[in-house]
């Protein structure tokens, strides 16, 4: 997608999350929190500042698992997934790395809103 595509889709994204649940426009990290938190798979709660970063983490882990970067090792005791590095990432910039994520956030949504 052209970076004048991924804002056009991603605004809409932010617009439909917004309306879903009744909220602000979302911004990178919110959507992040959300994929981690349908991934993790134990619905909305309360979540320490510490699992919230982890949250973020995995969502950002089973985006790139779509370019074959992270691959998901398994589960640990608490039923959180542990994802591994399978090729390195390249040397992205920071809106390198933002475009990529949101391309990829679009992907992820895109059966759920479309």
């Amino acid at each position: 997608m052209k970076p004048s595509e991924i804002n056009s889709k991603w605004k809409q994204l932010q617009n439909k999350i917004a309306s879903e649940f009744d909220s602000e426009i979302p911004d990178l990290k919110v959507v992040l929190f959300l994929i981690g938190v349908q991934e993790l798979g134990k619905g909305p709660k309360k979540y320490s500042k510490r699992q919230k970063e982890e949250l973020m983490h995995i969502a950002t882990c089973r985006l790139l698992s779509e370019m074959g970067f992270y691959e998901l090792e398994g589960l640990d005791q608490d039923g959180w997934p542990h994802w591994k590095l399978t090729k390195k990432i390249p040397a992205y910039t920071g809106l390198e790395q933002e475009m990529l994520l949101k391309s990829l956030a679009i992907n992820y949504f895109a059966d759920i809103y479309e």
